[in-house]
């Protein structure tokens, strides 16, 4: 019995000394927040202090100082997020993940994000390097003596910070990061891709029906696409069968190699989301924000009033970090003058500016416009010889280039990448283009302008940082190049605007498919032909008294220039214009109202549809009488909202697989929802779609299936259907968000309200077959701003300042930001919270 007792009391004590070490590591891991820091590199001590609302002040004696201590506080509370983004855009997940990431690597590699992002900075004046490279060392000042712990990604997934080499974050990286939002705002290679693919089975006018132009205008393309692939044989002999299937047997794969149960649930997760990121690469369809600006004689105070949320796909941590930067004016080390910094708002971890936010001046925000800034362009293979292909002036060499892609566990692989005079063949690394393309034949470049070595978007970053008036501002947004952003701005002053910043290409008269899909690449028409001005430009001085963008069409009627046809479809903006109109005089209180609005005129347009469908189905009256008085008001707490969203799923899938095929339908769905080809159909009473039953058949068929999976899952019970229970905000943390012994610690999800039209956007993929309707593109920030009181700004987003996963500050906004509440965005508040203070390491004077 006495050795049963040692054993006892020998676990207990295990047990307490294991529960001791937790704690002690928890707290550990938490960033310093208080006190003093003594940080080599500084050149004077800088005051960091958070402020009631969790807001990050830095304040410092010079502007290199305020970008290092930037650098080091995202280095504190963002330290996974920044080594998980480096090796993203350096092509480096595979030395962690093993294959499951393989495929995304390769398409990073062939984008060249790293050496593009090398290039651009180079061609940085100097005082923009200098940024860089002090946000640089205060990281890696960070890390060279750490104050606290690593977070457990690390530990779990047994990695260092920077990987062998230790290169936690380059100055060039911060341009590659910019690169990366570039490539997950400004594209549409995606699209051209999925019209080349469905045009293999439709003709072109059935094609233009399936994926429309904007509301009101005709297809941009004048060619017959569809029998201009035909004719050069574009096509493979025979089909592969469908992406999706490809994609499950790799997921096979790479479970079958895992070693362990976590190791396997982080490969099949990782996996999941590397083809997420590959296939939604180069499509910004469903992307959008909301933007809008009053004039003075629009409000109660006399003074403009701005409101902004960027929607992107939501993570945890988030994507943002809010901070203020305050340094009075310097030099460069060339000896450059450097304005003084003054701005608080939203900066991006690995960017040493706010991006979005104010000064103590003038305040912005941006919406993406879309503009077609990816062409895709058929290079024909020389059949007596394939390392050439063919030019204006004839049979001319692919530029080779090798790549070594390193993978956990198993051998290295080796890359083979070719580019042509248009920019990476992208065919070489897209599994998607090998099912559809003959590869023997012609392979698909890709011609993007961000990847031209004059990009200087960062540099525009920091001008904003200095700007005290509405034409400062655009005057530094002349630097703007990638992704082309409709930004609006306003100063206390009482001037407003609107101006699309960045680069757009101009096509020349007689092309023909205006980017739209892709094109010979051996036609000089098509082309590009230079560069639209910037003077040239959309832009509104909010003459009316104001000024909304939410990605709809913002080119006035008889803009000489083309930019795009594949706008977002208008209703956001539509109803952001009725909530405005709505309201003589606007105050704060008002624009937070239009942020909550989740009314869909979208909804509102194909609900009689529903509404007139006779199903059979046992629940079906139950359900109808759920859709009585159900105006399209995305209430999370109703179930006519799911109901609606489930039938129109049905109903895309019903009207288009049996016309495209099952194989093409899965690997474009999703990313699109085709709804505009949805409402053209039904409102035509299209037979050719519907076939062989009519479109009220189709339409109470579609209602009969959604009952049976609502029924599924939810029970036997409409009235007790909830729309926010099968669509919860989800803000996913990579890679442990799908492993589900670690998801419910750090992912986080909360109930939410709209859908991918209401002004408080919830978008969901209902091409996923898990959580179709899920909401995982939504509002990533709000922020309203009062030019009577700029000290009045408020902001919100969806997790937490802090990406530590153990610190109370790591999901605190969540719940306020489901709310549609705020917080105050000050520059000078009234107290702090905490203060810290980085203090510069004196070298030891040498005794006479």
């Amino acid at each position: 019995m006495a050795w049963m007792k040692r054993t006892a009391v020998g676990l207990v004590v295990a047990a307490l000394l294991a529960g001791t070490g937790a704690a002690v590591y928890v707290q550990r891991s938490f960033a310093v927040v208080d006190g003093t820091l003594q940080v080599p590199g500084l050149r004077e001590a800088v005051r960091v202090q958070r402020d009631p609302s969790d807001v990050t002040h830095v304040h410092a004696q010079t502007p290199q100082d305020a970008w290092f201590a930037m650098g080091y506080v995202h280095a504190q509370e963002r330290t996974w997020q920044l080594e998980f983004n480096r090796r993203v855009m350096h092509g480096e997940l595979s030395e962690v993940f093993g294959p499951a990431t393989v495929e995304t690597d390769k398409l990073m590699r062939a984008l060249d994000i790293a050496g593009v992002a090398k290039r651009q900075y180079a061609g940085l004046p100097q005082y923009a390097k200098d940024a860089l490279q002090a946000y640089s060392q205060g990281i890696h000042a960070f890390h060279k003596n750490r104050p606290q712990a690593l977070p457990p990604e690390f530990h779990v997934l047994g990695v260092q910070p920077g990987g062998a080499q230790g290169t936690v974050w380059e100055p060039e990286d911060s341009v590659g990061w910019a690169l990366m939002m570039a490539l997950d705002l400004g594209g549409n290679w995606g699209t051209e891709f999925a019209r080349l693919s469905v045009a293999r089975t439709l003709d072109t006018d059935r094609l233009w029906q399936l994926m429309p132009p904007y509301p009101g205008e005709k297809p941009a393309a004048t060619a017959d696409l569809a029998a201009l692939y035909r004719q050069l044989g574009v096509y493979r002999a025979a089909d592969a069968g469908s992406t999706a299937a490809a994609q499950g047997s790799a997921a096979d794969a790479v479970s079958r190699k895992s070693e362990g149960p976590l190791a396997r649930q982080i490969s099949t997760g990782m996996l999941a989301w590397a083809d997420e990121l590959t296939r939604n690469a180069g499509t910004n369809e469903g992307k959008g924000s909301n933007n809008w600006v009053l004039a003075g004689s629009r409000t109660v105070s006399g003074k403009p009033l701005l409101a902004n949320d960027p929607h992107l796909g939501l993570s945890a941590p988030a994507i943002w970090y809010f901070a203020g930067l305050q340094a009075p004016a310097g030099q460069a080390s060339d000896g450059t003058p450097i304005a003084a910094i003054d701005a608080v708002g939203a900066t991006l971890p690995g960017l040493p500016f706010v991006v979005l936010g104010r000064t103590d001046k003038v305040t912005w925000g941006f919406t993406n416009t879309g503009p077609d800034v990816q062409d895709l362009y058929l290079e024909q293979i020389n059949p007596a010889d394939a390392t050439q292909y063919r030019t204006p002036e004839g049979w001319a060499p692919f530029t080779m280039r090798k790549e070594t892609i390193r993978v956990k566990g198993e051998a290295d692989v080796v890359l083979q990448l070719r580019s042509t005079r248009h920019g990476p063949v992208l065919s070489d690394v897209q599994k998607s283009h090998a099912e559809v393309l003959d590869l023997g034949k012609y392979v698909l470049a890709l011609r993007w302008s961000a990847l031209d070595d004059d990009n200087q978007t960062v540099l525009a970053g920091f001008k904003t940082n200095q700007a005290k008036s509405v034409d400062e501002l655009f005057a530094g947004l002349a630097h703007y190049h990638s992704p082309m952003q409709s930004v609006v701005a306003a100063d206390d002053q009482g001037n407003i605007r609107f101006k699309a910043a960045g680069r757009v290409p101009v096509r020349d008269a007689a092309n023909d498919i205006r980017g739209v899909a892709p094109s010979p690449g051996w036609d000089a028409r098509y082309d590009w032909k230079g560069w639209l001005p910037y003077e040239q430009t959309p832009q509104d001085d909010g003459n009316k008294g104001w000024v909304a963008t939410a990605n709809q069409r913002v080119t006035a009627p008889g803009y000489p220039h083309f930019l795009t046809q594949d706008w977002a479809l208008p209703y956001r903006y539509e109803r952001i214009a009725q909530l405005i109109e709505a309201t003589p005089k606007h105050d704060a209180a008002s624009m937070q109202a239009i942020h909550r609005d989740v009314a869909s005129l979208a909804t509102r347009r194909l609900l009689p549809h529903l509404q007139q469908a006779q199903s059979a189905h046992p629940l079906a009256a139950a359900a109808q009488k759920e859709l009585q008085g159900f105006d399209g008001v995305m209430d999370a707490g109703r179930a006519a909202p799911l109901i609606f969203v489930a039938w129109t799923d049905e109903l895309a899938r019903g009207l288009i697989i049996p016309r495209i095929g099952e194989g093409r339908f899965k690997a474009t769905y999703g990313k699109r929802d085709y709804r505009a080809a949805i409402e053209g159909i039904l409102e035509r009473n299209d037979n050719w779609w519907c076939q062989p039953a009519t479109c009220a058949e189709q339409s109470a068929a579609a209602l009969g299936r959604a009952l049976d999976r609502l029924q599924a899952t939810y029970g036997a019970d409409p009235a007790q259907w909830r729309w926010g229970a099968a669509h919860p905000a989800l803000s996913v943390h990579r890679p442990f968000g799908n492993v589900p012994a670690l998801a419910r610690f750090f992912d986080v999800s909360v109930p939410s309200h709209g859908d991918s039209y209401t002004v408080n956007v919830g978008q969901y993929n209902a091409g996923e077959a898990k959580g179709p309707y899920v909401n995982r593109h939504a509002a990533s920030l709000r922020a309203v701003y009062d030019l009577a009181d700029l000290e009045q700004s408020r902001f919100i987003y969806q997790t937490g300042q802090s990406g530590l996963v153990f610190s109370p500050r790591y999901r605190d906004m969540s719940t306020t930001w489901a709310d549609t509440g705020y917080r105050a965005l000050q520059r000078q508040p009234a107290r702090w919270a905490h203060s810290l203070t980085l203090a510069p390491v004196t070298p030891p004077t040498t005794a006479r």
